[in-house]
């Protein structure tokens, strides 16, 4: 219902002057200050939107039965752990690719709270004059709303509406319907008794309706206003704990005393006791003219010694302290009446700090994913490349192993047959003294010598030959092992731990084949080649044996003797053949050799096409991470970093012009972020693979350790104002150096000079390279000087870690090696660019090599260096210069010398050729020597 009510904000409350508590000069502040944390917050909940989609898609991609969620819906995901095989991470790493639950909840409540100010006070009279302060117009009355005890005022909350209204309802839910005073006439100021609750009434939701007043004021649109109640109706900590739910309450506190009573003491015990906001607390003037000078500044107040005492200030910090660049809002003080517009910037401060705090973590999510993301291509590549040359490596020392057992049971037969021979020889006396005292199983053996029956002869024969065996065995097998015990450390051992490393990257279904192949690998060769006694080898090699003892002729004695015992013993030694055993255990070993080959070649190709299928898949997510993942989440990660930097330090100021290149333009930038001077570089990325590349160079640059020898990139603003609005710029600022190599060498550069650039440029590509980064555009134009001619490498706009590239053709003409042309290349490019570099800085000149200017195209040029064309050797270079250069450029990668050689030649060259302290600029090599 609608009062007839003035249009608010005709009639200027009295009070102090110009810059004081109505001024519009603060109002202005105030609502330019509101107005831009909510486009900010804009920017940060349309990030945390696209991250929560990002994460919810990773698992939808690989999970075709997930459902769809709603744009916004934070932690509502299903449960995916049976997907971590085809997602490409380990069980334990699930959690690493989703938002974190306790994140993605402060987040997403920071972008649903929007801010509203708070007002509390000593007694509501201080509270309503604050609030007539705010808004410039006399909303509320400030004569005495009853007696301090009996005063019952209600919570009111102010908002923005075309039309001015007054209502009850109950906190977020609804409108009560009650007849108001304001609406039965004309009013100036709501009417008292709309403010206070009724003694008389008894009814709990009339008791906790607050009375929303709708006004069309240009505050009330950026931020709403709620007046706490009286403290003797709900306490101020209750009030706080409603608000904090649905709100970012920015609380001032109104005071009107010298000094704080013992219950406003409590009170914000209370308030600092569970909530750590700070508070802006303001001393409103009395309503006759004062003296605003009678104390000085540097004065502190008893109002300021409490609130220190109470831990709402610091010593540190004046009580109406100046804007800062502090991060962390801290409460404040103010005590004079022209100095409320201070509230804009404590509120500046209040809400910067949350939307810093909000997107640090949430960039701290997206680089912690994005980290993994880059591990995790490195280890798929790695898995690419390792796998199969595991397999070939298997199939070959198994091949070997085969060969060399078997090379053993052809070469050893006559060995064998002499060993077996000797090893009868010289166990005879023992065998025969053994068979005569053996002790009979099974067989009843009469006292008296009487003969016995012919099962139990064939029974005590058997008894003998099965003892003779298991004699003879041993021995044979003790001799036998030297032979082949070397086979099972050299091959044995290390076929198993090849295949545990294959076995470690396979599914649950491919694990049986794995165990199954161990199996047969241990039971072919770690047994049968050692022939422990009693295994089941053992026993099927020496079956042949107890069929020749069998053979053996026999008369049945007239009864069992000692003497009976050693003629079967003897007869059954002398009828064993060494060449027939000889013959048949090599050809048993054969037989078993031939079987376990049979066996793990068809386990291992078993092995084979388990992980062929596993490594197609692994190709997908490898590509579906360097193409999809990391882009996406890279440009995420770069916007939500470049608003904390904006927000902390603005927006850069662009000077003057000072290079154009292919994808943007570079401007002096005389101050940000606390850095002097500063070179900012201005991109207008033309579509999503231009704004993909940029947000993954940001990301590798601003993982980068700081480096001497790379130049630093301060940070990120995102423009989107640029062109008018019509299209989105990225501003990177860096750190302004002197000029390029390029400059340099046109203004020339002694011969030391020029050899310590050629120094640090390696330093700097070495520690790329160190990182797993590959810059892949080293040129004079990407080499920059400072003051003291010191180089540092820049432009990392072509710059990957090796696991990420995807074979792109970038880079400088002249400067590309000839396998980027093939898509298949690694950071041996970086040493071919450095060997042109190299080139030019021996040259002393930015003129081109004769084998590149003569070429007419980029394809000519192309062409020629795939033939073998390269730099001229001239006639100032000196042999290890050119020989370096030579070795840089080499047509095959692997040929190339690692930058770690390439250092310390380099610093020899300079060592050898600098000596002379009177060296003139452009002075040739050969004039050093």
């Amino acid at each position: 219902m609608e009062g007839d009510a003035p249009p608010w904000g005709s009639e200027p409350v009295s009070g102090p002057g110009p810059g004081g508590g109505g001024g519009g000069g603060m109002i202005r502040e105030l609502c330019r200050g509101f107005g831009r944390y909510r486009r900010y917050l804009v920017r940060l909940r349309q990030n945390l939107r696209e991250t929560q989609k990002f994460f919810r898609d990773i698992k939808c991609s690989h999970n075709h039965s997930c459902p769809s969620f709603p744009a916004g819906c934070g932690g509502a995901e299903p449960d995916t752990t049976g997907d971590v095989a085809e997602i490409g991470l380990p069980a334990g790493q699930l959690s690493c690719i989703s938002f974190p639950p306790k994140e993605e909840k402060y987040l997403q409540q920071t972008v649903d709270c929007l801010p509203c100010i708070l007002i509390l006070g000593q007694d509501c009279n201080v509270k309503c004059q604050l609030l007539n302060l705010l808004l410039g117009v006399q909303v509320l009355p400030t004569t005495r709303l009853g007696t301090e005890d009996s005063c019952k005022l209600r919570r009111l909350h102010f908002t923005y509406g075309t039309q001015t209204r007054v209502s009850l309802a109950l906190p977020g839910q609804y409108e009560l319907v009650h007849t108001l005073a304001a609406h039965q006439g004309n009013w100036e100021t709501i009417p008292e008794e709309d403010l206070e609750v009724q003694g008389d009434n008894k009814d709990a939701a009339h008791v906790l309706a607050e009375l929303e007043v709708t006004v069309h004021h240009a505050l009330l649109k950026e931020v709403d206003i709620v007046v706490a109640p009286c403290q003797g109706l709900r306490p101020a900590v209750d009030v706080l704990g409603d608000l904090v739910n649905d709100f970012l309450p920015v609380i001032t506190y109104a005071l009107h005393k010298d000094e704080l009573s013992e219950r406003d003491e409590q009170e914000l015990q209370e308030i600092r006791k569970y909530f750590s906001f700070p508070i802006f607390f303001f001393k409103v003037p009395k309503m006759e003219i004062i003296d605003s000078t009678t104390r000085t500044d540097n004065e502190r107040s008893p109002l300021y010694r409490q609130l220190i005492d109470l831990g709402y200030l610091s010593t540190t910090h004046w009580n109406c302290g100046a804007p800062g660049q502090d991060i962390k809002a801290e409460s404040m003080l103010v005590e004079q009446s022209e100095k409320l517009r201070h509230l804009s910037t404590f509120s500046h401060q209040l809400l910067q700090a949350r939307l810093v705090d909000a997107a640090t973590a949430l960039n701290l999510v997206h680089c912690h994913c994005l980290d993994i993301f880059i591990n995790q291509a490195f280890d798929m590549q790695r898995d690419l490349q390792i796998t199969p040359k595991r397999l070939e490596y298997t199939r070959k020392k198994e091949n070997e192993l085969y060969e060399s057992l078997m090379n053993i049971a052809n070469r050893k037969q006559e060995e064998m047959k002499d060993m077996i021979v000797e090893t009868l020889n010289t166990m005879k006396e023992e065998l025969l003294e053994d068979a005569t005292n053996i002790e009979f199983k099974d067989v009843i053996i009469p006292e008296n010598g009487e003969p016995v029956g012919t099962r139990e002869i064939k029974c005590c024969i058997r008894q003998i030959q099965e003892l003779i065996i298991s004699r003879l065995n041993q021995a044979v097998a003790n001799k036998l092992i030297s032979s082949v015990d070397y086979l099972r450390e050299s091959f044995v051992g290390t076929l198993e731990r090849c295949l545990q490393s294959l076995e470690k990257s396979q599914d649950v279904s491919v694990h049986i084949t794995s165990n199954y192949l161990k199996q047969i690998l241990n039971a072919a060769y770690h047994v049968e080649v050692t022939f422990h006694s009693g295994s089941s080898v053992t026993r099927m090699l020496w079956e042949q044996i107890k069929q020749i003892i069998q053979r053996i002729a026999w008369v049945s004695p007239p009864a069992i003797t000692l003497e009976w015992k050693r003629k079967v013993a003897q007869d059954a030694i002398e009828s064993l053949s060494a060449s027939k055993l000889a013959k048949s255990i090599c050809s048993q070993f054969r037989t078993r050799l031939n079987s376990s080959h049979e066996a793990f070649a068809a386990s291992l190709r078993q092995l084979e096409a388990g992980h062929s299928g596993r490594l197609e898949k692994t190709e997908d997510l490898w590509l579906k991470v360097r193409k999809d993942h990391a882009p996406r989440l890279a440009r995420l990660s770069l916007e939500s970093r470049s608003l904390q930097d904006v927000l902390l330090h603005g927006k850069p100021k662009l000077g003057q012009e000072l290079g154009r290149g292919q994808y943007g333009v570079v401007y002096l930038c005389d101050n940000w972020g606390g850095h002097f001077p500063c070179a900012l570089k201005s991109v207008v990325p033309p579509d999503e693979k231009h704004w993909n590349d940029l947000a993954l160079e940001f990301h590798y640059m601003r993982s980068l350790p700081k480096h001497a020898r790379l130049v630093d990139l301060h940070g990120s603003v995102i423009d989107y104002s640029y062109g008018g609005g019509s299209s989105i710029a990225v501003l990177l600022i860096m750190e302004r150096l002197h000029r390029d190599l390029y400059t340099g060498l046109k203004a020339g550069l002694t011969l030391e000079t020029r050899l310590q650039i050629a120094v640090d440029v390696v330093e700097g590509v070495r520690f790329l390279h160190s990182q797993g980064l590959v810059h892949r555009d080293i040129k004079l134009k990407n080499v920059l000087l400072d003051k003291q001619n010191r180089a540092k490498i820049t432009d990392l706009g072509f710059c990957k870690p090796e696991a990420m590239m995807s074979g792109s053709i970038v880079g400088t003409p002249i400067h590309m090696a000839p396998e980027l042309f093939t898509g298949k290349y690694d950071n041996s490019v970086d040493v071919y660019a450095f060997g042109i570099l190299f080139w030019y800085i021996c040259s002393g000149s930015v003129k081109l090599p004769e084998a590149f200017e003569r070429c007419a195209s980029k394809d000519h040029l192309w062409n020629n260096v795939r033939k073998g064309a390269r730099p001229e050797r001239l006639p100032v270079f000196d042999e290890e210069c050119w020989q370096l250069m030579e070795a840089c450029w080499d047509g095959d990668p692997s040929k190339r010398p690692l930058l770690g050689i390439v250092q310390p030649m380099l610093q020899g060259i300079m060592d050898r050729l600098c000596k002379s302290s009177f060296e003139q600029p452009n002075r040739g090599l050969d004039d050093s020597i």
